[in-house]
């Protein structure tokens, strides 16, 4: 297990759905943006199906969740892009016009590093994870290389490491402060619509007591998901990841 990538200067994050890149590698982003790293989000669909009440506005969502995951992006300390590719969620491919917009975004920004969804993830059920993780390390594969998509009219861009989050082969953890944490579980926090998806976090419970104590639920959950990551590492905390720096 690899500790700790040199400080990149500029990172960019591929992610399904808003609050993705938050829970993933909210944390590695936070320790980044801290040391200086300009980190850029591309957020792949709109999140549309991201309520479980049937009869949701679904326009509204999709305008609510673009504003909390610039919030959650303001939270980690971020200064770069938040950038949305606006597919409809639940429908995500990965085809090659897709891949060419990916290509475009890491040639514009030029990440030194690249991060996503492992799509190489055993009996993954959701498809746009799947379809997420092939955009990120197919994207890099076109951005390289100067033959692809010339009609960009921007110079290729060649990352220099690749982070692969979700993974089953985790190879590389990214060591955390205390500090890094929380401002992890700020952001994820900034994803109001999701509470009850994703955070287990029902804001119409009455019970002043209860709502406090599924909050601190789950802000246990993720700092012991960062403990065991930092356990694996041989670190207190950290986010885990499976790398590629053969680019």
């Amino acid at each position: 297990m690899r500790v700790d990538l040199p400080i990149p200067g500029v990172a960019l994050a591929i992610a399904a759905h808003p609050d993705d890149v938050e829970f993933q590698c909210g944390a590695t982003f936070a320790k980044w943006s801290e040391a200086g790293t300009v980190v850029h989000h591309l957020i792949c669909t709109d999140g549309s199906k991201g309520s479980w009440d049937a009869s949701a506005d679904t326009s509204a969502l999709v305008a609510l969740r673009q504003v909390e995951q610039r919030e959650a992006a303001r939270r980690l300390g971020s200064t770069g892009e938040v950038r949305f590719l606006g597919q409809v969620d639940g429908a995500l491919g990965h085809g090659l016009g897709l891949r060419g917009e990916v290509a475009r975004v890491i040639r514009d920004l030029k990440p030194e590093v690249v991060l996503g969804h492992d799509p190489w993830k055993r009996w993954r059920i959701h498809p746009d994870h799947r379809a997420a993780g092939w955009l990120a390390v197919e994207g890099v594969v076109a951005a390289r290389d100067p033959h692809f998509f010339p009609e960009h009219g921007i110079t290729h861009h060649r990352p220099e490491a690749i982070l692969l989050f979700e993974t089953d082969g985790a190879d590389h953890a990214e060591s955390l402060s205390d500090r890094h944490v929380e401002a992890k579980i700020a952001a994820l926090l900034a994803h109001e619509s999701q509470f009850k998806t994703t955070m287990y976090i029902d804001l119409d419970e009455a019970d002043t007591d209860e709502l406090a104590g599924q909050t601190s639920e789950f802000r246990d959950r993720i700092m012991g998901e960062c403990r065991d990551a930092g356990r694996v590492a041989g670190v207190p905390l950290a986010e885990a990841f499976h790398l590629i720096d053969d680019i």
